[in-house]
């Protein structure tokens, strides 16, 4: 059992043994050792991730002195099983509770939003939340972009489905070890078209928030629709305490609308931490090494640099340029094939780029605007 406590659910990412998910254990003789039968219990019959239970419950048992072969049997938890695995996880908490807008919340909220679409937003996310990862944070990520979801095919996971125990839904894991939840998972297809309206796309944003059980985050990073519609509104309401990242391009149209969808946060009551200006440039295809500097502005020069002097006079505090992120080819293909580049060429300037912002987020204090701090005055005066 105590080999079994380092053995973590991979979706719940809490030791199975924490989680009532150990049946039984039987050991009897073996040749030349103990043959060790492990009865572990599926929240759900099914699982995606059970040959991961599985191998990871014989590795962990296999390396105990004297243990010679490993047997696990898979049942599924009965229904009475779940419902205390729910209690478990609920840690007795009213439902639909946003953990992240609490008080004692530690977890960084970043939401990243665009005036626009087609500035690469959605790319510039999961790029971020992989280099947060491999920084060795716990990093999670809500696709609030209802009608646009692009972050599972981003990832690789476009064909998953999330594990449901009772009414709490588990994120799904990627391989770079982000946890990610999107609307697209929760349809019954994948080409089904979304067409809702306010009071549905809130519910929506609640449910990917409330009833995801996303544990012990460090960071968690919102992907918003652009512009400055119902989600952004929503957001601010439920995510008072979370932080704004504005995505825009060089070119003016791009940079014009981005300062709408600055200024759409600063409404709501939350902090514009930074600007990332995406599609900066393109290296010269036909420069040798030693004319690396030498780049072309496709989409012209100067939107970031103007959306973020723009918004610092408007707010009355620094909105700095994050970075400058150069057109890749790979970038634009491990988007395609779910293999961003972050990890695929993670020494390529695009990427580099992206890492750099990623810590420049990372090394941020925990922001206390717009949280309630819990406070009740003991008198009055």
């Amino acid at each position: 059992m105590t080999a079994l406590s380092k053995v973590n659910d991979p979706e719940i990412k809490r030791p199975i043994t924490e989680l009532g998910m150990v049946d039984d254990v039987a050991i009897a003789p073996g040749d030349g050792g103990s043959v060790v039968t492990v009865k572990a219990l599926l929240t759900v019959a099914g699982c995606p991730l059970k040959d991961t239970i599985t191998r990871d419950v014989t590795a962990a048992v296999k390396a105990l002195p004297g243990v010679t072969q490993v047997e696990v049997e898979l049942g599924v938890m009965s229904a009475e099983q779940r419902s205390g695995l729910h209690e478990t996880l609920r840690g007795g908490q009213a439902q639909r509770e946003i953990p992240f807008a609490q008080p004692g919340s530690l977890t960084k909220v970043f939401a990243i939003a665009s005036g626009k679409g087609g500035v690469g937003k959605s790319s510039v996310t999961v790029n971020l939340a992989i280099a947060l990862a491999k920084a060795g944070r716990k990093v999670g990520l809500v696709d609030a972009d209802i009608y646009g979801h692009s972050i599972p095919a981003m990832l690789g996971v476009a064909d998953s489905r999330p594990t449901q125990v009772e009414d709490l839904i588990m994120p799904v894991p990627t391989p770079s070890g982000v946890s990610v939840i999107s609307i697209g998972m929760l349809k019954p297809r994948r080409d089904q078209v979304v067409a809702w309206r306010g009071p549905m796309l809130d519910r929506a944003l609640v449910q990917m928030l409330a009833d995801v059980y996303w544990g012990d985050l460090d960071v968690l990073l919102l992907d918003l629709p652009p512009g400055t519609g119902d989600i952004a509104i929503s957001m601010g309401q439920h995510l008072p305490g979370a932080e704004v990242v504005v995505v825009t391009t060089p070119q003016e149209a791009a940079a014009e609308v981005a300062e709408r969808a600055g200024t759409m946060a600063s409404m709501m009551h939350q902090r514009v931490v930074g600007v990332v200006e995406n599609m900066s440039y393109l290296p010269c295809p036909h420069c040798t090494p030693e004319g690396k500097e030498h780049h072309l502005d496709v989409f012209g020069t100067g939107g970031g640099d103007r959306v973020a002097a723009t918004l610092s006079q408007r707010f009355g505090y620094d909105v700095p340029v994050l970075g400058r992120i150069p057109l890749a080819i790979a970038l634009r293909e491990g988007g395609d094939v779910g293999n961003p580049i972050v990890e695929s060429d993670p020494t390529a300037p695009a990427a580099a780029a992206l890492t750099a912002i990623s810590d420049r987020l990372d090394g941020r204090g925990r922001g206390l605007a717009g949280l309630q701090l819990g406070l009740t005055p003991t008198n009055k005066f």
